[in-house]
């Protein structure tokens, strides 16, 4: 199972996620970050252009041995800028080929020139200077959206033991049918799940809900990391879970919490105030 983990390195070049309290990674922590990770088997990073120095971090460490997924940055009036752009993540990344590059900005879709773009990137695929093009998404809608007006390889979508939306709606298992890779981020739903005490006002709609799953957490006898992470890699139709840690411990913790063929009942919230982060009033 350790094979499902991929590691998403925003915090290497941001001060990322708001249960985040030491801010952006110190060079040294991410090199113990990366050397652990891939002595445990964990080669599919995550990363993009707009995570600040993050690129450029993984570059100097050295992540040639590694799947690097990047990602697009926002297509404005010329093409050729967001190509020049992942010419420049290469550069960065001292690596020739990427894994998969993903559209980061769905907006983009709505740009006269989207289609010219991704013939672009279909070219560089064609080129082995990628292997796979797909999106990066945040609601049903838009991967439903996807699925019916695109071919594509991969996708990276919002995922975890409140967010079933797309297990309810049909998307993950029309993605399997497809033969897509789905990748699935906000597992952790930026820190929440492993911390639902002490949170923001905002989240005081949900303590009703927030205390039942806790109750269920405690019943099982698992820790709140555990439960969380082992309920995502044990949906089959998710290939890769990206994890984001702070320093080597908690990627550590990350890796000794993974059992195998743990089955653990989902917990829904239905309600797009708490699952989707963009929306959040803090």
């Amino acid at each position: 199972m350790i094979n499902k983990l991929a590691l998403g390195t925003a915090q290497f070049g941001l001060n990322y996620g708001i249960t985040n309290h030491s801010g952006q990674i110190k060079i040294k922590e991410a090199i113990k970050i990366l050397d652990l990770a891939k002595n445990s088997g964990i080669y599919t990073i995550d990363t993009s252009a707009n995570y600040g120095d993050s690129e450029k971090v993984l570059g100097k460490i050295g992540v040639k041995d590694c799947q690097i997924i990047t990602k697009t940055i926002t297509l404005r009036d010329d093409i050729n800028i967001v190509i020049e752009g992942l010419e420049e993540s290469l550069l960065k990344l001292n690596i020739q080929q990427l894994e998969g590059v993903l559209i980061h900005n769905f907006d983009d879709l709505k740009n006269k020139n989207f289609n010219i773009l991704f013939r672009k990137l279909e070219e560089l695929k064609k080129e082995d200077v990628v292997k796979k093009i797909g999106f990066s998404t945040y609601t049903p809608e838009q991967v439903d959206f996807l699925i019916e007006n695109f071919d594509f390889d991969i996708i990276q979508l919002p995922f975890n033991i409140f967010d079933n939306r797309l297990i309810e709606g049909g998307q993950l298992k029309k993605l399997k049918q497809r033969g897509v890779e789905v990748h699935a981020r906000s597992i952790f739903l930026q820190g929440i799940l492993l911390e639902l005490s002490n949170l923001s006002h905002y989240f005081l709609s949900w303590q009703k809900e927030f205390q039942d799953y806790q109750q269920l957490v405690n019943e099982s006898e698992m820790s709140s990391l555990e439960y969380a992470l082992n309920y995502v890699l044990g949906i089959q139709e998710i290939d890769k879970a990206l994890v984001g840690v702070n320093n080597e411990l908690q990627l550590s913790e990350i890796i000794k919490s993974v059992k195998n063929k743990i089955y653990i009942k989902a917990f829904p919230i239905n309600n797009s105030n708490l699952l989707n982060p963009s929306l959040w009033k803090i």
